[in-house]
């Protein structure tokens, strides 16, 4: 699963305002120039200090969240580039960079050597 699947799965799970909150947090993320560990950060303190009124949608979420982590952002390390822009929803954002200073930009949130 990568991160565009994920947001959306976490999006499916309910219409409560914070589920919908925290799809939307994964998705900005690609847009900025955060890295994976500030997104596990963001994600980890968002579910920390809110309140998801189901146990059960909680559980679901953060089962799914705790999986993406542990496997990618966790794994990233041992990934190629073209693994890390797939997993992380990216690969349009490198594709369409103009310049050199873009794609670093890239590169950087996603812990990669140019």
């Amino acid at each position: 699963m990568n991160l565009d699947e994920l947001a959306k799965k976490i999006s499916s799970v309910s219409s409560n305002k914070v589920v919908q909150d925290l799809s939307q947090i994964l998705f900005v993320w690609k847009a900025n120039d955060d890295t994976v560990e500030e997104l596990k950060d963001s994600v980890e303190r968002y579910l920390g200090n809110t309140w998801i009124a189901s146990n059960e949608e909680y559980k679901k979420i953060y089962s799914m969240w705790s999986s993406f982590r542990d496997e990618f952002i966790a794994g990233i390390g041992g990934m190629t580039m073209n693994e890390r822009l797939y997993y992380f929803g990216l690969l349009k954002r490198f594709d369409a960079c103009t310049d050199e200073d873009s794609r670093l930009s890239i590169y950087m949130k996603l812990h990669a050597n140019p």
